[in-house]
């Protein structure tokens, strides 16, 4: 599986990144390089944030996923491609095509099956769980034993308006878990989540 984060990739780079190069296609372009549809040859590309991709590259991708095949920019010889794509975007790619940013034939392309994820807020029954998933995982990366998050707590976080969705709530628990005692009160969380 490989992963593209579009939204990450300047406009003027996506070609390049997405579909590779050849040596001397561009300034910087000192040898051939595959690109991600090559890399994932045989697997799976997970474009994410592909609502932000522009118009011009969306129509590449597009050409791509109809042909299964691919052309380095400043090569002519054309690659053949088996990708599986997955595509996600926290946009209303509906809303999206209606005002022009989004390519209707690449949404129907890409939309072969559709999950929607509600937000957050819509499953706050989940919050405990993924707060205990975030203590462990950030723990171990700075090397902690994981700390202990109050009943008290929990429901203040519970609570909250998680407009980041779960981004914001894993960058809510490192906080805690930085800034707070070995137990994480409903305290530490009014002073450390809600503070502006």
């Amino acid at each position: 599986m490989v992963e593209v984060n579009c939204a990450a990739i300047p406009s003027e780079l996506i070609e390049s990144e997405l579909f590779g190069h050849k040596k001397g296609s561009f300034t910087g372009a000192i040898s051939d390089r595959p690109g991600k549809f090559e890399q994932a040859d045989g697997g799976t590309l997970f474009l994410d944030e592909i609502g932000d991709m522009s118009l011009d590259a969306q129509a590449k991708v597009l050409r791509a996923l109809q042909e299964s095949k691919i052309t380095r920019v400043g090569d002519s010889k054309e690659i053949k491609v088996d990708v599986r794509v997955l595509a996600a975007t926290n946009k209303d790619l509906r809303k999206e095509i209606e005002e022009g940013r989004f390519r209707e034939d690449l949404f129907h392309r890409l939309a072969v099956i559709l999950v929607a994820v509600p937000s957050l807020n819509e499953r706050r029954d989940d919050i405990p769980l993924l707060v205990e998933h975030f203590n462990r995982r950030i723990s171990d990366e700075y090397g902690h034993p994981p700390k202990t998050f109050s009943p008290e707590a929990i429901k203040a976080l519970s609570e909250h308006n998680w407009t980041g969705n779960i981004r914001e709530l894993a960058n809510v628990v490192e906080r805690l878990l930085i800034l707070c005692d070995n137990v994480v009160t409903a305290e530490d969380v009014k002073a450390y989540v809600w503070a502006k």
